[in-house]
């Protein structure tokens, strides 16, 4: 075809729109009109997203405040300070532990509750956390964590396992009346007698520090061991409500100590043990004549209070633990989801092939499953990034410092007494250059699955 029939609107001539008409977009739209529909939404990306990041970049070259141009300073100053180092060094471990934890029980959740009857009821408890906010959760978990284990459920539970293995002390804060006892301080919490036991003279081993009213069950009154040649003695709580009596006696009223252990000492060694009744008494062998009578630490020392979640080694710990307990459910949902478009024929034919439960799994529903798993894990690390709530809440003061992350860090730089704006929007601009590569992971891998 000639140039000449193109010009006279041939059949392959291109159609020119008319002089003065407004050109539409492809889908037929003045453009105009397309621009008035998106002017509305382009504002508020402006005002909300445009803005505040090229302010916070601004305002990151100023000092704390804003009047002095300070260059890269405060990002240096992030990078040699205690405080943002340490928040820099847990940020790390949170995008390196936290959403790796989580997206493998939800893994394991979404795969085991496919062959789990009541497979339904257990997403519902699992994902229940997610319906829970973030300043609830650390509310929550600041209480399961508490030190006292009558307080904290965590300590309650470690301590009952612990007393069921150890034998905890009855009387802690007890110890000898020192102005009528002949028992002084031995090392280790415990006390030895000056003096030697002989048969025929009861020893009486007096002890204060513990009110009668808070004497463990229901203690009977002291009572004088018999002497029938035999090596015996009391020990027994020389004091009563009310006052009254001769210190060093057993005075009527006085209760005894049940289940004190009591042991006879020769030459540094212990010779004869002995536990005092429920009366305070007790009676060595015939091995005890002429020997020390010690008391051991053991009956004196403090009550197992469980473990210090919340101190400075493992407040960190602790709370990805609350962090994962909040964000299981979601990557099983998700992983469920993927799991249930995963081709059935292809794991019968790998159990048909000879390949085990363990196998299928790892060699056909993991590489299956890899586009969520990816998904998941960066939706995670793009969330820890910025986790704050968590922190704040769950960490006690003393602890805050050990558990401090970027995002906490930049609220305390700016708001939470530092006054330092400069250094808070460098902490801002961080974390958006930290989190971008993460964006663009998830970007290209939806546009990956359209070009399928």
């Amino acid at each position: 075809m000639s140039s000449s029939t193109l010009k006279a609107g041939g059949a392959g001539e291109l159609p020119v729109p008319p002089a003065g008409k407004t050109r539409k977009s492809v889908t037929g739209t003045r453009l105009w009109v397309a621009v008035l529909f998106l002017l509305p939404a382009l504002l508020l990306l402006g005002a909300l997203v445009v803005y505040p990041i090229g302010y916070s970049v601004w305002r990151s070259l100023y000092d704390a405040g804003g009047s002095g141009f300070v260059g890269l300073d405060n990002y240096i100053d992030i990078f040699t300070t205690d405080s943002t180092l340490t928040a820099v060094r847990n940020t790390a471990i949170w995008v390196a532990v936290a959403p790796a934890v989580v997206t493998v029980l939800g893994l394991i959740f979404a795969v085991l509750t496919e062959r789990v009857r009541w497979g339904t009821a257990f997403k519902l408890i699992v994902f229940m956390p997610m319906a829970i906010s973030m300043l609830a959760a650390g509310i929550i978990f600041r209480l399961v964590y508490e030190q006292d284990p009558d307080q904290g459920v965590a300590n309650a539970i470690v301590t009952s396992v612990h007393d069921a293995f150890v034998d905890s002390s009855v009387y802690p804060k007890a110890r000898p009346n020192a102005q009528v006892s002949d028992l002084k301080a031995s090392g280790g919490g415990s006390f030895t007698s000056t003096g030697t036991v002989r048969a025929g003279s009861p020893a009486l081993l007096p002890l204060v520090g513990i009110a009668p009213n808070k004497l463990p069950g229901t203690p009977e009154d002291a009572r004088t061991p018999t002497t029938n040649n035999e090596i015996t003695g009391t020990v027994w709580l020389d004091f009563k409500l009310g006052g009254g009596g001769e210190k060093g006696r057993i005075d009527p009223g006085e209760k005894a100590l049940k289940g004190v252990k009591v042991e006879a000492v020769k030459d540094g060694r212990t010779v004869a043990s002995a536990t005092t009744g429920a009366d305070g008494t007790f009676t060595l062998p015939k091995e005890a004549d002429g020997a020390q009578l010690r008391l051991p630490g053991s009956n004196f020392a403090a009550p197992y209070n469980g473990v210090d979640w919340l101190g400075p080694t493992l407040v960190t710990p602790s709370i990805i633990l609350s962090y994962v307990w909040m964000w299981a459910g979601f990557a099983m949902v998700l992983i469920a989801a993927g799991l249930a478009g995963v081709d059935r024929n292809l794991l019968e034919a790998a159990r048909v092939d000879g390949a085990n439960e363990w196998q299928v799994f790892r060699r056909v529903t993991v590489p299956l499953l890899a586009p969520v798993l990816i998904v998941v894990l960066v939706t995670l690390m793009i969330n820890v990034m910025k986790i704050f709530d968590l922190i704040y809440i769950i960490a006690p003061q003393p602890s805050q410092d050990d558990a401090n992350v970027l995002a906490l860090q930049l609220f305390q730089s700016s708001f939470g007494g530092g006054g330092n704006y400069g250094v808070g929007s460098a902490i801002g601009v961080i974390l958006l250059l930290l989190v971008l590569p993460m964006m663009y992971v998830n970007l290209r891998r939806l546009r990956k699955e359209r070009q399928r």
